[in-house]
């Protein structure tokens, strides 16, 4: 049994960031899941359920628990002194931290502290979703938002913890994808899955259906592709949706799948953040071998223009996000 702190040991010379300060980082990460974990299994026992009574910036009413993972994994990165600041989707402005380490610390982190919130009031799995980068504002200066607005590929690492029936801890360096399981009788996260790829052959798509008259054309044209039947491509596909970004992704790396999440006519920019939920799982997703798009051009490569800005979001194996771009271009609204 392999813990995450004596794999990230061990595959320092492999991973390009793989830093004593960026194992110090993952390890507040992984800190403020175990709390987290704690309390959300605690739903129903203890007054973590139901809503804040506030909104986030996106006039999305705040769950208690959304406000306790933010503080929570705030709390964590700030003690270990190699952040600089964070920006989460649960918080208006940026945040900076002490000023020491906002001039020394190397880092800054962007989060989703709670991805699914609103499901814990019916058990089922959420996830906390991070992503990582070295900062470009010069070491001993002010940091600033520019060193938040910058595109996917220049991610350090990324990564989701998943609570569900295990917690799971799911991350990458650009050195492929890996997998832990928390045994709590242990307190540790240990190795389960080394080297995740999405598998060569799956049928599955998860999209919110309820939603198709407001869909774009190509999204569906793609979803009755989906549901023909068509013996040498495995067709119909099946439709599988939770609702919950990181629950739908995780099932999908698994088994195989693709995820969509496409503009709608209440949502034309697309929902998902592009910093706090695209870009990381865009970052794993290509790592597994699999794609991430806007329909159009890859996550990766979009440049940031706000903080909280949103996009469409295709993302799973590459064979089908590819089938789905396709769409998308023959059938431009």
């Amino acid at each position: 049994m392999k813990t995450l702190g004596e794999f990230i040991i061990e595959k320092q010379s492999e991973f390009p960031h793989a830093t004593g300060e960026l194992t110090a980082l993952i390890s507040a990460i992984k800190l403020g899941a175990k709390v987290i974990n704690r309390d959300i299994n605690k739903a129903g026992l203890i007054d973590i359920l139901g809503e804040n009574g506030s909104a986030n910036i996106q006039g999305e009413k705040q769950m208690k628990l959304d406000v306790f993972a933010n503080e929570t994994l705030k709390n964590a990165l700030e003690a270990r002194g190699v952040v600089a600041g964070i920006a989460s989707e649960e918080e208006n402005n940026l945040v900076i931290f002490g000023k020491d380490r906002a001039t020394e610390g190397k880092y800054v982190v962007l989060m989703d502290p709670l991805d699914g919130s609103s499901n814990i009031d019916v058990n089922v799995s959420v996830g906390t979703i991070f992503s990582i980068y070295h900062r470009i504002t010069k070491i001993g200066s002010p940091i600033s938002e520019q060193d938040f607005l910058q595109p996917g590929y220049k991610q350090v690492a990324a990564g989701y913890i998943i609570y569900g029936s295990s917690t799971m801890l799911v991350y990458t360096t650009g050195c492929g994808v890996h997998a832990f399981t928390y045994d709590p009788s242990l307190g540790v996260f240990c190795l389960s899955h080394e080297n995740v790829r999405f598998p060569k052959q799956a049928t599955t798509y998860s999209i919110n259906e309820g939603y198709y008259s407001k869909f774009p054309t190509g999204v569906k044209k793609y979803i009755k592709y989906c549901q023909e039947n068509d013996d040498k491509t495995h067709r119909p596909y099946t439709s599988r949706y939770i609702g919950s970004l990181v629950s739908d992704f995780h099932r999908n790396l698994l088994k195989g799948g693709i995820y969509i999440y496409p503009n709608t006519a209440q949502y034309p920019k697309g929902k998902i953040r592009l910093l706090y939920e695209a870009n990381p799982m865009a970052f794993l997703a290509e790592q597994a071998g699999g794609k991430a798009t806007n329909g159009y051009q890859r996550i990766l490569d979009i440049e940031p223009e706000q903080l909280h800005q949103r996009t469409p979001f295709f993302v799973g194996m590459k064979s089908m996000v590819d089938d789905a771009d396709r769409f998308m271009a023959e059938y431009k609204d």
